[in-house]
């Protein structure tokens, strides 16, 4: 039976979360303070004095004006609302772009710049769609917004070749609108933020089991609109693998993509859709496969002599019937960071964290077919403990990351996704041009990687790289991150397994897709958005 209309709680999308700060990640209020003992020990690693770099005063952010025509303005107000379309600077500054290093850097020392001219709060799709109409018809750039936690700058408002530019925030979209309990399957407004998702679904004993670590804040849609990854990829897959419907608006109409559970009706254009950042159209609703909330989770964790034999151990898990839910091995430095960071002893070589969910006679069954595996290739059993620690500070990083800035110290990451074969020789290629990139005479520089997603034929790389700010950090940080892609590219990886393309990623796209591929989006894009209003500037290469 489908539930047309069951009970959805709470329809404010806000609730789960405060506003973000406007200048850092997440919730002001959980802005860390950096302990005196480890800023002295980051310096000294990082051979570089601490200091000072507080971000400016609001008031003193340099904010352009607006660029709306006003005639606009009555239209998209015609649409949503008067009270629905914000010229105010509190609101555009907090949509001037995500959350990135170079996002943030830009933001504390004042710049805005570009800025969105409108932010605009439809309720609904049908209102998303005549808005697109209305832009496209005026020739106003259409950036969709959801939580504005991307970090390769996919929410940045550029206007390209359009005299103005407006990001279409969708928190309004955020409901529940229907779930099918014998399907197992559900519909979710694209605006529903992951812990309302939860919530959501938990009244009706269902998951949907998706964690990354921008969980608090990024939504539905945008993790459709970006191909996302969460921590229990292992045993949940990718978030397209959950996707079983699209609803999209473009400048043109609707797409209603998907539905049955299989299908031979030619190519499957909800794969499209699927991270298609906004360019080709704007996701509204997602149908999802759920799961019955887990009756148990289980946590161990493992050491390995070094990252080489946990990777092995993480490949032959991948490669076998013996499938954990969550699975991710650190290198020798993050093994080491994540000890000295938690007040614990480090564990020589690296560490491996794992998670089962499930029923309980399933997860045990599990459990100790993984346990076969990994003793066999080398690990040592460390207990729960490391796991309930890395989970407890699993969130923080970001936060961390502000604190850093603060005190003069960079921290970012970037991530990658290759076959097995290629792996180790990626992780060290990468590794040593971020090294080169970064360690002068301006300070040193520490690379950590992890490996969190598996699969049959490979794995992603996850680096966090943590340096001084130096006179430039801005220049300092794109060097190295251009140096780390070109590595990437040349090494048989992916210009991206998670974060997506947006502005960043898109200079090594043509070297991804080839250039008939470039071709192949553009035709997609002029057929659904001929006037080019949606989201410019991202994602498609530009013809060679």
């Amino acid at each position: 039976m489908t539930d047309e209309n069951p009970p959805t709680g709470s329809t404010s999308g806000s609730a789960t979360a405060p506003e973000m700060s406007w200048f850092g990640w997440g919730d002001p209020a959980k802005a860390k303070s950096l302990d005196p003992a480890l800023r002295d020990l980051v310096a000294q690693v990082l051979r570089t004095e601490p200091r000072d770099l507080p971000p400016v005063a609001e008031d003193e952010v340099a904010l352009p004006a607006s660029r709306l025509d006003a005639s606009v303005r009555d239209a998209l107000s015609g649409v949503v609302g008067a009270e629905h379309v914000r010229v105010d600077d509190a609101v555009r500054l907090r949509h001037v772009g995500g959350k990135s290093t170079p996002d943030l850097l830009r933001r504390r020392s004042g710049c805005a710049d570009p800025a969105p001219d409108a932010v605009v709060h439809p309720a609904d799709h049908d209102e998303v769609e005549r808005l697109l109409r209305v832009c496209s018809d005026a020739r106003v750039a259409v950036v969709p917004f959801g939580g504005g936690t991307s970090v390769v700058g996919g929410v940045t408002p550029l206007r390209g070749e359009f005299p103005a530019v407006v990001a279409l925030d969708l928190r309004r979209l955020d409901r529940l609108v229907s779930l099918d309990r014998v399907s197992a399957t559900a519909v979710l407004g694209a605006g529903v933020r992951t812990p309302h998702a939860e919530a959501l679904l938990g009244e009706h004993g269902f998951t949907l089991g998706h964690v990354p670590q921008s969980y608090e804040y990024a939504t539905v849609g945008g993790y459709a609109a970006t191909r996302s990854s969460g921590q229990a990829s292992s045993g949940y897959g990718r978030f397209e693998d959950m996707v079983v419907s699209l609803r999209v608006a473009t400048p043109r109409g609707t797409l209603e993509l998907g539905g049955p559970p299989a299908s031979a009706a030619g190519p499957d254009l909800r794969r499209l859709l699927l991270g298609s950042e906004g360019v080709l159209g704007v996701i509204t609703e997602v149908g999802l496969r759920v799961r019955p909330r887990p009756e148990t989770v289980l946590d161990e964790a493992w050491s390995f002599p070094d990252f080489a034999a946990g990777t092995a151990a993480l490949r032959t898990l991948a490669q076998s019937d013996a499938r954990p839910t969550m699975a991710r091995v650190l290198d020798e430095s993050e093994t080491f960071v994540g000890a000295a960071l938690g007040g614990r002893e480090a564990t020589p070589g690296c560490q491996a964290v794992l998670g089962f969910e499930g029923a309980e006679a399933d997860v045990a069954a599990r459990s100790a077919a993984v346990r076969k595996v990994l003793t066999a290739a080398g690990g040592t059993p460390l207990g729960a403990d490391p796991v309930a620690h890395w989970r407890e500070n699993r969130f923080s990083a970001p936060y961390l990351r502000d604190t850093l800035l603060s005190s003069g110290f960079l921290a970012e990451t970037l991530e990658t996704a290759a076959a097995w074969s290629d792996l180790l020789p990626l992780y060290e290629a990468v590794a040593g041009a971020l090294t080169g990139a970064l360690d002068g005479d301006e300070g040193g520089a520490v690379v950590m990687c992890h490996v969190s997603h598996t699969y049959p034929t490979g794995a992603s790389l996850y680096f966090t790289v943590a340096t001084a700010a130096g006179a430039t950090p801005l220049e300092r940080w794109d060097r190295a991150k251009r140096a780390a892609s070109d590595a990437i590219v040349a090494h048989g990886g992916t210009i991206t397994h998670h974060h997506a393309v947006g502005t960043d990623h898109r200079p090594w796209m043509a070297a991804e897709i080839g250039p008939l591929g470039g071709d192949v989006l553009r035709a997609v894009k002029a057929a659904l958005d001929p006037q080019g209003v949606l989201n410019p500037g991202k994602l498609i290469p530009d013809p060679s």
